[in-house]
């Protein structure tokens, strides 16, 4: 898998380390519950589930397959679908 060629189809996310990274501004709190949810829904459809950090209005998204020791295809699906789920929401 070349992990530099799908981080540049996803220009909001970057690579650290074994993981692939993404902070979302949404325009209030409820709107930043709002983008968890939907992405709690593409994740349980998918089975892979991103470690989520919010605060206030920002989320602090973090991809790996932890089972497979780093990055799979999978990562790189869920962010596809995250980046439209937050363009949907405004950001």
């Amino acid at each position: 898998m070349d992990i530099e060629a799908k981080l540049a189809a996803l220009p909001a996310w970057r690579r650290e380390g074994e993981e692939i990274r993404r902070t979302i501004e949404a325009p209030d709190f409820p709107a930043a519950i709002r983008i968890v949810d939907d992405i709690a829904v593409q994740a349980e459809e998918l089975n892979h589930h991103p470690d989520i950090d919010i605060r206030w209005r920002t989320l602090h998204l973090a991809l790996a397959t932890h089972d497979q020791g780093g990055l799979t295809d999978l990562d790189f699906t869920l962010a596809a679908r995250i980046d439209d789920i937050a363009a949907k929401h405004g950001d």
